[in-house]
């Protein structure tokens, strides 16, 4: 067995995006095979990932849900194959603490090391946070306001980084009453849950406020998200107006990693790992000067 360390935490992650869905926006059914959701895997590895995110579901806007069943008969060969057999490092990609808990039990005594990356936001399975008290595991919590199904018509906000800020505290205050350390969550802000175009590069623009936010003594940690977004495609256009197709904003998305990187984000979660990976290496440089 091969295991993948860890880099030093004051270099900005890449997490590279496993999507074992049919519909996902950006590459659905692609790698929803076993084989061939290996194979990414392994390109994405290559490329400069860090860690591997592994969902089952499609979080886009519109998407239809499904089972914590179906979900589970998507992910679990997948997580055994790179987080068992082969020791690398995976957060799972799941609103459903049926699955975050059927992940965390198959992986058995390293359930401490695998990452429950959750974005249901305002709308948390009121018994995540139990799950994650009981594995010790790390928790990504995302801002977020309602489902696939409705979270594009709550984007009502008078001040929207002071208030993602504040729900996201608000979701933090559950996981901490319920015995979770503050040192296992890892804040997400949301970019393309519940919010417009417009709200998205605002928050995008006070990237800061979010990796200098202390809370109780505690800065967590941060991961941006933006990889290929609708967002984008009212930015990027061809000649004749068209929005660009979602596998064409690539380098944009490596931009949008380096202003993370620079930030002091934990992770960038991202399609295209290669450009990202660049784009943040060469932040590093300039930042640290190594």
């Amino acid at each position: 067995m091969t295991t993948t360390p860890m880099p030093p935490p004051q270099r900005t992650l890449i997490m590279g995006i496993l999507n074992l869905t049919p519909d996902s926006f950006s590459d659905g059914g692609r790698h929803s095979s076993t084989e061939t959701a290996l194979a990414q895997a392994d390109r994405m590895l290559t490329e400069g990932a860090d860690l591997l995110d592994i969902g089952g579901e499609s979080t886009r806007p519109g998407a239809d849900p499904v089972s914590p069943e179906e979900e589970q008969r998507r992910i679990l060969p997948v997580l055994e194959e790179l987080f068992l057999a082969r020791g690398l490092p995976v957060s799972l990609d799941t609103r459903h603490a049926a699955t975050a808990w059927a992940a965390l039990q198959l992986a058995g005594d390293r359930a401490s090391e695998l990452i429950i990356n959750d974005v249901s936001g305002l709308l948390t399975d009121e018994q995540m946070p139990q799950v994650i008290v009981q594995a010790g595991c790390p928790i990504i919590i995302t801002h977020n306001r309602g489902d696939a199904q409705t979270m594009q018509s709550k984007t009502d906000y008078d001040d929207v980084v002071d208030e993602v800020i504040d729900e996201l505290l608000q979701i933090r205050g559950w996981y901490v009453d319920a015995g979770v350390e503050p040192e296992q969550i890892i804040l997400d802000p949301g970019i393309g849950f519940a919010k417009t175009h417009e709200q998205n590069w605002e928050l995008i623009r006070n990237l800061g406020r979010f990796t200098e936010l202390e809370h109780d003594g505690v800065r967590h940690r941060m991961l941006f998200g933006a990889s290929r977004k609708g967002f984008l495609k009212t930015l990027l256009t061809d000649a004749e107006g068209r929005p660009r197709p979602a596998e064409e904003r690539d380098t944009a998305t490596a931009v949008l990693s380096g202003q993370a990187a620079q930030h002091g984000a934990w992770a960038v979660r991202v399609h295209a790992v290669r450009p990202s990976a660049d784009a943040v290496a060469v932040t590093h440089r300039i930042c640290t000067g190594h």
